[in-house]
């Protein structure tokens, strides 16, 4: 088995469906939202927002699929974890169903579009496209979106190796993969890449909590307590006059046509 392969099976090992089920609190509270940018460019050309209907894969707590939202587009947002669809922010136009990325349970070219926010590498990549491919419209569109944590900052750089410690499975790696299935899938074609900064203000509580929102960080016992720690002391040694600090990203932004 090659390295690649190696690390494919290893985000697989973890059961996605639960993974975030003790961290929903804080997953809805205080995970970063997306680039305003970032969601312009993945509905640009789309059309009348009125006459959209999306498909948030993965919605998790809901914060991609309200951004999309807030543009005046009706959204499907699917998301097996029933913890997570419980603290849900509700929205008017955002409607939240049970059901997973490789069967959606939507009907065949019903959407306009699929987004997949901060989900796409939970899932089996073969499987789910075909499945974003069958439910979208052959005018529609499929977006993966991430916020990958932009290290050039020196608070974002020291944060990361302070997260990191306490990780067993590097996710870096399992979106490369992930973006490599996609690349290479035949459902698609189109493919275009675009990158947004995009920067999280948090006090300390909103640090912590960001941290303890990330599946792998333990919310008990000795690499807690460490981690906890770490966080305070960056905290002093970067906020701002406000008692702020920042985490900077970069939005990226995968977008792609289905092939007929």
């Amino acid at each position: 088995m090659g390295e690649h392969e190696a690390d494919k099976v290893q985000i697989y090992s973890i059961n996605p469906l639960t993974r975030f089920s003790d961290r929903a609190a804080y997953y809805a509270k205080y995970r970063p939202a997306y680039s305003q940018d970032a969601i312009s460019c993945v509905l640009d050309g789309l059309g009348e927002p009125t006459r959209i209907c999306a498909a948030d894969i993965g919605a998790g707590t809901g914060i991609g699929a309200r951004l999309i939202a807030a543009r005046g587009i009706r959204v499907i947002a699917i998301e097996p974890n029933g913890d997570m669809r419980r603290v849900a922010d509700p929205h008017p136009l955002v409607e939240l169903r049970e059901a997973t990325a490789e069967a959606t349970g939507l009907s065949s070219a019903s959407v306009d579009l699929v987004t997949c926010f901060q989900s796409f590498h939970w899932f089996n990549s073969d499987t789910c496209l075909r499945e974003f491919c069958r439910i979208l419209k052959p005018s529609g569109r499929l977006a993966l979106v991430w916020n990958v944590r932009d290290k050039r900052d020196a608070f974002t750089s020291d944060y990361t190796q302070v997260v990191r410690r306490a990780s067993n499975n590097d996710l870096a790696v399992a979106r490369t993969n992930a973006l490599g299935a996609f690349g290479r899938s035949q459902c698609f074609a189109g493919t275009s890449q675009h990158t947004f900064p995009y920067v999280q203000t948090l006090n300390l509580e909103g640090l912590i909590g960001r941290a303890l929102s990330a599946s792998y960080v333990p919310r008990e016992g000795p690499m807690n307590a460490q981690i906890a720690s770490d966080l305070k002391g960056l905290y002093e040694k970067h906020h701002d006059e406000l008692g702020m600090v920042h985490l900077a990203y970069t939005t990226e932004v995968y977008l792609a046509d289905p092939s007929r």
